[in-house]
């Protein structure tokens, strides 16, 4: 505690009342979160009926460690430190037979959620047009980000809305009985749940005493019901945001809930963090600078003693690919000057498209690379192909995981044997996997059909009997060499070395799921180990994997929360940052805050790059700088337009390279 600052002891020792914490970028708000549930446990409060929630995985594990640093033994037993989406599946999971549910509830993931949309466009539930399944799918998921049910989606639908909002009614309808929930409903459903039995809310206030939520400015309308309930009239709660780094209107985040606290808890107290641990001062100058051009609720300003620092590069090019060329060059010769490493270096975009040429400059140069936004481990076919055995073994009626496995490896069901059972079973209102087993069926399939089919299901059954007789996963496994999957992958694999690829990552997927199941604080079903796992951020345990000696390529969105010494910020104009559909639909505000988020990720410089030129849909157009760049502080920046350099310059350049080159000979 001695080691805080005023503002942050204060912030962690205000637990009378409401508290919001207005943590600017680099103001040690994780620290103040942690220590504030050490402070709460030693003040007397079980860490049993302390929660702490935030929006990945990742930061929660690295809560949840410096939390353990902090105290001594198990004081800290029992403490939920979590996700907002796995606090929801935690919910639903105790509380399913309240909400209608069976034990093993599945987790639809954002391709299930199209497919039974698509499905249902098919079926013709609704006037929808089945090419315009995504657009449905993210509506859809709108609407339960806001908190509004299919019946106050139906109620309020004008006439071009209807069509999808019968056929959200629909799809509400076909999860339930196939007892599954998706991404949103982990949220949405228990707002309801509370909303709708008082006693299950009070169980769950007494169960969660002190309410801590991180990156609040993250929180969408549904999320902020969620804690307004959970935390109840005592208002027993600290949140902590930042409006300035709100970048998620997209995923329907709301900043305005800031305000909303004040509204709904008049006794709220607000403590700003303005002290930046890690830039310095020039950088924090102009990021403020930025920033006041946004209308604020909360003003703040950030402020550093870590020195003023040098001014801000903003580096001309004359189209995309010197802008590539010149900008790797400068992280050669800067690595070269200063003895840097490149795990010093990031390069920041808005879209994934800009990366492209980077790469291939930073090949052409042997300049070693990452990119965030890889493809997730449960991208993989072979690992979607494992997961959904599992959750037909824990869930019959999921008809999407039946779907996707029944013929995989071949079992001679066909396309066209699945949609007569399929048409068999949505006039039955019934799942796949119990359509197998009627008798009625035989007037839709010939006899052959239903005794593969049947066969199938025979197999299942007695699969899902011997995982919960004996050993667990030692059951999967003889389940996958009962249906020779290892040599499925080799037979559909375009070389061996990528075959055995899939197998260790089938491999790796059992291991890891056995190890969540021993670590877990308490027993788990297999039902709860799968849903626990399809929650967790894959592709945050690959990044970790990846820290190495690196240059980081990413988005804007994948940087926030982290940090880089040197940071190139690129693509600095008008339609590309802002971007065009922000400038079309006057939604600037939020891509200002983005511009933001990037210059703070900076801790000691900090260049911005455009170009004159860049090519278009196939043609070669003339671009303006951002209007950003001429809302940053004159006095701070160093304009570099392309000229000739001194020879000097030329020659200590030349030893870079050479430099580099012996580096590699090395």
């Amino acid at each position: 505690m001695s080691k805080l600052n005023p503002q942050q002891q204060a912030a962690v020792k205000t637990v009378d009342r409401p508290l919001l914490v207005l943590a600017g970028a680099g103001s040690g708000k994780t620290r103040v979160i942690t220590e504030k549930i050490a402070y709460l446990i030693r003040q007397g409060t079980p860490a049993r009926n302390i929660a702490a929630v935030t929006f990945t995985n990742k930061a929660a594990r690295e809560m949840k460690e410096r939390v353990g640093k902090l105290l001594a033994g198990d004081e800290n037993r029992g403490l939920r430190v979590s996700t907002f989406h796995s606090l929801g599946l935690d919910i639903l999971r105790k509380e399913h037979k309240t909400l209608g549910y069976k034990a093993a509830i599945t987790l639809f993931d954002e391709q299930d959620k199209t497919s039974l949309l698509r499905m249902l466009i098919e079926q013709g539930v609704a006037n929808c047009e089945l090419d315009q399944a995504d657009h449905y799918t993210r509506h859809i998921g709108q609407w339960k980000n806001c908190c509004i049910t299919p019946e106050q989606a139906l109620a309020t639908a004008d006439a071009e809305s209807h069509d999808a909002a019968l056929l959200y009614h629909e799809y509400r309808q076909s999860l339930k009985a196939y007892n599954a929930v998706d991404f949103d409903d982990l949220i949405l459903l228990p707002v309801l749940l509370f909303q709708q039995h008082a006693e299950v809310l009070e169980k769950w206030q007494n169960r969660i005493r002190y309410l801590l939520v991180d990156e609040y400015q993250d929180t969408n309308a549904t999320q902020y019901q969620l804690v307004r309930l959970l935390v109840g009239k005592l208002g027993k709660f600290t949140v902590v945001g930042d409006d300035d780094q709100s970048i998620y209107a997209w995923r329907g985040a709301q900043p305005e809930n800031l305000q909303h606290l004040q509204r709904d808890f008049p006794r709220l107290e607000v403590i700003k963090l303005e002290q930046n641990y890690r830039s310095a001062g020039r950088i924090l100058k102009v990021a403020n600078h930025l920033i006041a051009n946004n209308p604020h609720a909360f003003e703040k300003k950030l402020w550093s003693n870590l020195g003023f620092g040098d001014p801000l590069k903003v580096l001309s090019h004359k189209n995309e690919q010197t802008e590539a060329m010149q900008i790797v060059s400068e992280i050669v010769h800067h690595k070269f000057r200063h003895g840097n490493s490149y795990a010093d270096y990031a390069i920041l975009y808005r879209g994934n498209h800009q990366s492209r040429l980077f790469e291939r400059s930073l090949r052409e140069n042997n300049v070693p690379y990452f990119i965030s936004g890889s493809t997730s481990f449960f991208a993989y076919a072979e690992i979607k192909d494992v997961l959904a055995y599992l959750r037909l073994f824990v869930n019959h009626d999921d008809d999407a995981a039946f779907l996707r496995i029944v013929n995989t490896p071949r079992r001679e069901i066909g396309p066209t044997t699945l949609e007569k059972l399929g048409a068999y079973a949505n006039q039955r209102h019934i799942s796949l996997f119990s359509a197998c087993s009627e008798f009625g069926l035989q007037q839709s399939l010939g006899d052959k059909a239903i005794q593969r089919l049947q066969k199938f299901c025979r197999w299942v059954a007695t699969m899902v009997e011997k995982i919960d007789r004996e050993d667990t996963f030692n059951s999967i496994k003889m389940a996958l060499n009962d249906i020779n999957y290892e040599q499925w992958l080799h037979d559909n694999s375009k070389t061996p070395s990528a075959a055995e690829r899939k197998i260790k990552n089938v491999d790796d997927l059992i291991d890891w799921l056995q190890r969540m199941t021993d670590k877990a604080d308490e027993p788990q079903t297999l039902a709860e180990t799968i849903s626990k796992a399809l929650l967790l951020d894959m592709l945050d345990r690959n990044q970790e994997q990846e820290a190495n000696d690196q240059v980081s390529l990413m988005t804007l969105h994948a940087a926030k929360g982290l940090e880089f010494p040197h940071v190139f910020l690129i693509g600095m104009e008008e339609n590309l940052l802002p971007h065009q559909n922000s400038i079309e639909t006057d939604t600037i505000e939020e891509e200002r805050r983005l511009a933001y988020v990037g210059i703070t990720r900076a801790q000691r410089s900090c260049t911005f790059s455009y170009c004159t030129h860049r090519k278009r849909y196939g043609e070669m157009s003339e671009c303006l700088p951002s209007r950003f760049l001429e809302e940053l502080p004159v006095d701070d920046l160093e304009w570099q337009k392309k000229k000739k350099l001194e020879p000097e310059v030329k020659k200590e350049r030349g030893k870079a390279n050479l430099s580099h080159l012996k580096t590699l000979l090395e």
